[in-house]
């Protein structure tokens, strides 16, 4: 019984030590790693918890990159289009000056290649790289330059669209460079005044919406008579004669047609004809300077002719500028939602480390006081081991 006895107080001794110094090495580990929970086996139910939060922030961040990636190639387009808002400002105070009765056709040959230069640069930044062998006007995708300088006009080679950044969020990371760089509205962005016969001295303006609800939509010719010297006008609507037939004509004075009005200036020929049409969404940049360039490298031109070029190639290029603003203001609208979506990350990333450490963290206060809490135990367990392990029977007859 003695020896039963003795073996049982031994194992319990052991025992009692071993658990005291297995609870203080996890009390040790906690307090090296900071961590509560740092297998699944210390709180399954915590430990679940820490791993959807991780699982949570894990999609956050990947989200969040795709934000990035959007952000960084928005800026910059932004920064492209900024730069040809910049050209086009110069251009058009090129033609501005080449409108002048001063300049010689010297002069405006001059101009036309300084707007040559400006045209060969806007090519360059429709075709400006990511830096990722893509482009910023690729569209839905382009593996070489989206614009080529074909013969007769510049081409869009890109895929219409526009590519999206690999998340949730739906933003983009290409404009479209068709949309972007040759569908600017025709005219003053309503309707759109041509030149179809003029052997005289007139010439016609940009014209201007005077009552939105009258326009019709309908194709307007103003045909001039010259009667002895007497010129008058008649308008056709879609090629059929109109209450306007046979009025006299006076120089610059707007000629008022179904919610339109026009300004013919100077001294029509006989036959001559100006032509009203619904704009449209076909201006090219790069076609526009293309007509600016020939029209100053033409010479000999009569003063009428030459305000007459100035009028359209101004009225062009003010809708090309148009177009190009309006994609910047579009993308600059695209920054701020990117920046709103940032900020959204950044909570929804705060919240699910917020979650994980509340599931697995320690709290550093309470395991410093249960540690040393064990390591007392601990110290008691290991001396009460030794004083079993001193109990025999030879010691006990030594005594």
């Amino acid at each position: 019984m003695t020896r039963i006895s003795t073996a049982q107080a031994f194992d319990s001794a052991l025992q009692q030590l071993q658990r005291r110094q297995t609870e203080l090495s996890e009390s040790q580990q906690q307090l090296t790693t900071g961590k509560r929970v740092n297998r699944a086996s210390d709180d399954p139910t915590a430990a679940a918890r820490a791993e959807r939060a991780l699982a949570s922030v894990s999609r956050v961040e990947a989200n969040q990159r795709a934000v990035d990636a959007s952000k960084a190639l928005m800026s910059m387009t932004e920064s492209a289009l900024g730069d040809s808002a910049e050209l086009l400002q110069r251009a058009r105070e090129l033609l501005i000056a080449a409108g002048s009765g001063s300049n010689g056709d010297a002069q405006r040959q001059a101009i036309a290649l300084d707007l040559r230069g400006i045209r060969d640069q806007l090519l360059s930044i429709a075709n400006r790289s990511d830096g990722a062998d893509g482009f910023l006007f690729g569209g839905q995708g382009s593996s070489q330059a989206p614009f080529i300088d074909a013969p007769g006009a510049v081409q869009y080679r890109g895929t219409a669209g526009q590519s999206q950044a690999a998340g949730h969020e739906q933003l983009p990371i290409t404009l479209d460079g068709g949309a972007t760089w040759l569908a600017a509205r025709t005219g003053n962005g309503i309707f759109e005044t041509r030149v179809n016969t003029s052997a005289g001295n007139a010439w016609i303006d940009a014209g201007s919406v005077i009552d939105p609800a009258s326009l019709t939509g309908s194709t307007y010719e103003i045909q001039f008579t010259d009667t002895a010297g007497t010129i008058t006008y008649s308008v056709l609507r879609d090629g059929v004669a109109t209450a306007q037939a046979n009025v006299a004509y006076q120089p610059g004075k707007a000629i008022q047609i179904d919610g339109m009005a026009v300004t013919v200036t100077g001294t029509p020929a006989n036959g001559d004809e100006f032509e009203l049409r619904p704009s449209s969404s076909t201006l090219s940049v790069f076609d526009m300077l293309d007509k600016a360039v020939a029209d100053l490298s033409t010479g000999s031109k009569r003063n009428s002719q030459i305000a007459q070029d100035s009028v359209m190639n101004l009225r062009n290029i003010d809708q090309a500028m148009t177009r190009l603003s309006s994609a910047r203001s579009d993308v600059g609208g695209l920054l701020n939602r990117i920046d709103g979506v940032t900020d959204r990350n950044e909570g929804l990333d705060l919240q699910g480390r917020t979650e994980r450490s509340n599931a697995e963290d320690l709290d550093m206060v309470h395991a410093i006081s249960d540690f040393q809490s064990r390591q007392s135990g601990y110290d008691a367990a290991l001396k009460s081991y030794s004083m079993v392990q001193r109990l025999s029977l030879f010691q006990y007859l030594n005594n």
